[in-house]
């Protein structure tokens, strides 16, 4: 916009000041209108965004399970890769132990509305554990069972591969077992010495004939004797989420068995590969490794 003052207001300074005082008023008002017109089209987009109901639960960090809720329907994608949604909208996500910090969840509808999240999240220090004692067998094994392990991962795999509809995993999960917490996902662990995998599981220490329990309802799909993880119990949780307890004296169940949470499965032990009674208790998601940690509250000793 362009003002220009003719020659006899430009001799007199009053006109002079008002004239400036309009034209100012003027550009002042065209950039506040600019301005408002660039917040209505952020407030536009963040309303478009609004209107498709999206709900996000979990904590947002390495190692990390996100249980969400989008309209039934919609198409959910994490960092451009499909996420799984059931007849209701449920999903499930999960980042494992070194997982990028930078994640973009999005939703989109079948009428083009779309709703985005850039999710940061909180990077993990480890520990680093020492376990010593450990019978020489059990952290190099001999020759001789190297094929029995490679079939206990086999069968592992395959108890962990189903993809059910059940959503017992949405309810709120309960600890399976009482007891201190002596061991913590994400530690690497040095066996006698030798640097091993990361441990994947939360341990719970009590004494062995503790009973444990189903979290939250699931499906029996192993009860099996594995050489390093001794007795091992999995159960199908729906949406490709699965618990596994591992080192159990006994277990109470059998594979096809569907249990109820707070029913119990077994009892705490020391089998395979372990230096004391305890349960190793793990979360996966699909072949994601997750912290059974972050989607539980409290203690198991309360």
């Amino acid at each position: 916009m362009t003002f220009t003052l003719s020659k006899a207001t430009s001799r007199n300074p009053i006109s002079r000041i008002l004239n400036c005082v309009v034209a100012l008023s003027a550009a002042a008002s065209m950039l506040l209108a600019a301005a408002a017109a660039e917040v209505n089209d952020q407030t536009n987009v963040l309303l478009g965004q609004e209107q498709i109901d999206v709900a996000l639960n979990g904590k947002f960090t390495q190692g990390a399970l996100l249980r969400g809720q989008a309209p039934a329907g919609a198409k959910v994608t994490l960092n451009g890769e499909t996420v799984q949604t059931n007849k209701d909208g449920k999903f499930v996500v999960g980042f494992e132990r070194e997982a990028p910090l930078q994640q973009t969840l999005v939703v989109e509808l079948d009428n083009g509305q779309r709703w985005q999240r850039d999710i940061t999240l909180e990077k993990r220090e480890y520990n680093i554990q020492r376990i010593d004692g450990l019978e020489q067998k059990m952290v190099a094994p001999p020759a001789e069972v190297t094929a029995r392990i490679k079939k206990d991962n086999v069968n592992v795999a395959k108890a962990r591969s189903g993809n059910t509809d059940l959503d017992a995993l949405f309810t709120r999960f309960a600890w399976p077992a009482k007891g201190v917490i002596t061991g913590v996902y994400g530690s690497q662990r040095i066996l006698n010495g030798v640097p091993k995998w990361p441990h994947y599981g939360l341990d719970i220490a009590n004494e062995t004939g503790t009973p444990v329990y189903a979290p939250v309802d699931g499906v029996v799909t192993m009860a099996d004797d594995l050489y390093y993880s001794g007795n091992t119990l999995i159960l199908d949780h729906g949406m490709r989420v699965f618990s596994t307890f591992l080192h159990m004296d006994t277990i109470t169940v059998e594979v096809g068995e569907a249990v109820k949470q707070g029913e119990q499965i077994g009892t705490i032990g020391s089998t395979g590969r372990s230096t004391g009674p305890h349960l190793d208790w793990r979360i996966n998601l699909g072949n994601i490794r997750l912290d059974p940690h972050t989607i539980m509250s409290g203690s198991p000793e309360q």
